[in-house]
């Protein structure tokens, strides 16, 4: 996948503009047509909630999990778009699917939980573009920092845990380009001279920066994860001790007796904040529209929170969540003010424009060279 300069995304935008608001959007959902491809990270179609779609809509859900979401992408562009219905895109990938086209405006008057979302994302830059909804936020949550009990018996503080050669050889991170913000967010805080503001807005000298930094990592990294179940195993194993994680990994190992903890360290962390996408193609449109309102109920979403270990977007699920495990709702923020979701710098696709009005920041395929220099 090639990132979108300025100019592009601007022509882009201006074009897809103009076909949302002539759309003939879907005033009404009809029969399922007995069939849903789903795209998804892992863990978000899981038969707790699956099972009863099938039942209920008699729509067969066949799944595709990925690992990363330029996997994401790639895997909804094959075919055209048309192997594809739903997608549970994170916002450094729904811009490309918006952009490239590969996504259509969703209806929200089809979707009565649209009316209990969190404010924060009703209309989130990285699903709404001027004012066309391309998705349903879905959940939420942040990066955090993981280790071995056992091994590690002083609870980390800092993400400085996972750039210190003492560990070399049992740390493991995430084998994506949006990595590099992590990286970004650490070095504002223990480098303040780069200037570095917002961790997806970097120029040349505070990527080179990054870069050198990841670079030093690399020799210490016992494997770079795809899939969490990639770091689920690399822990259960003990060949990884320490590293970073989603409060997913963190609640399997727990679940499974293997000794981890989990924290957002003192220099914050990234996020991301997932979005039910519908295919431009989509061969089944009805039973997409059925399987968004289904994971968007209160209770679909409780029970992926706690099974994900992450936040829901429907704030009635705060109460379901306190039903299925009391104090679950303020464990995971899912009462939360907006102070709190405003600490997390949740993913987006980096592009040239700079949020300070400049344009010599480096877009998604800058980002990606990067990383693949990182990794050689």
């Amino acid at each position: 996948m090639k990132g979108f300069s300025a100019l592009l995304l601007a022509t882009c935008c201006t074009a897809i503009m103009a076909q949302a608001r002539a759309a003939d959007l879907p005033t009404s959902i009809g029969k399922g047509e007995g069939d849903l491809n789903v795209v998804a990270w892992e863990g978000y179609a899981d038969d707790a909630w699956v099972k009863p779609f099938e039942q209920q809509s008699g729509c067969k859900v066949h799944r595709k999990y990925v690992g990363s979401s330029d996997e994401m992408v790639a895997l909804t562009r094959m075919g055209g778009g048309k192997g594809f219905d739903v997608v549970s895109a994170s916002g450094d990938a729904a811009l490309r699917l918006i952009f490239g086209k590969n996504v259509q405006p969703v209806n929200m008057s089809l979707i009565p939980a649209y009316a209990d979302l969190m404010p924060e994302l009703k209309e989130p830059s990285f699903n709404t573009v001027k004012g066309v909804h391309y998705g349903v936020s879905y959940e939420w949550g942040p990066n955090v920092l993981m280790w071995n009990t056992k091994t590690i018996t002083t609870a980390p503080t800092s993400w400085s845990v996972i750039y210190d050669k003492a560990h070399t050889g049992v740390i493991t991170v995430p084998d994506n380009p949006i990595q590099i913000a992590d990286a970004a967010l650490y070095l504002s805080h223990t480098k303040p001279e780069l200037g570095i503001t917002d961790p997806y807005e970097l120029t040349q000298p505070q990527m080179d920066a990054v870069v050198a930094l990841l670079k030093e990592q690399r020799p210490l990294v016992k494997k770079y994860w795809a899939l969490a179940s990639d770091e689920v195993d690399l822990f259960k194993s003990g060949d990884a001790q320490v590293g970073a994680a989603w409060p997913y990994q963190a609640n399997t190992l727990r679940a499974a007796n293997v000794p981890v903890q989990d924290t957002i360290p003192t220099e914050g962390a990234t996020g991301w904040a997932d979005t039910w996408m519908i295919s431009t193609h989509a061969e089944h449109p009805n039973c997409a529209y059925l399987w968004i309102n289904h994971v968007m109920t209160p209770k679909v979403q409780a029970q992926q929170a706690l099974s994900f270990g992450e936040t829901p977007a429907n704030t009635k699920a705060c109460a379901e969540m306190d039903t299925m495990q009391p104090g679950s709702c303020k464990q995971y923020h899912a009462d939360a003010s907006a102070a709190y979701f405003s600490t997390i710098k949740f993913w987006k696709t980096p592009v040239k424009q700079c949020g300070n009005g400049q344009n010599n920041c480096l877009d998604y395929a800058a980002w990606q060279r990067a990383w693949q220099q990182v990794k050689q």
